[in-house]
């Protein structure tokens, strides 16, 4: 039973201070400008749309967020190469500073 307590707070911790790290970008966009704001949902759609393109990729199980240019893989793929290839994609979009990448391969 106490090891059931010690994993529940353990995995509890770590999922609160993943949902707080994420949100950073969110809280930090309240106080950004329009423009800023418009120019990562630019970033974003042409991100989607350049992946949508690619045949081999599903954009349908791949996420794409944007917070001051850097851009956020997240979601499924089918096979590891294809995590290489959307992290390409992305960096070839005009205004995206960095891409992190957190595509796993469906198992």
């Amino acid at each position: 039973m106490r090891g059931t307590k010690v994993f529940r707070y353990g995995f509890a911790t770590f999922f609160a201070m993943m949902v707080v790290s994420l949100s950073a970008c969110s809280t930090g966009q309240k106080h950004a400008t329009a423009g800023k704001y418009v120019e990562d949902a630019s970033i974003t759609t042409r991100v989607k749309a350049a992946i949508f393109q690619q045949s081999d990729l599903d954009a349908a199980e791949i996420g794409v967020e944007t917070c001051n240019g850097i851009v956020l893989l997240d979601g499924f793929v089918s096979q590891s190469a294809q995590i290489s290839k959307a992290t390409e994609i992305a960096n070839a979009i005009e205004g995206v500073r960095a891409v992190k990448n957190s595509l796993a391969v469906k198992r």
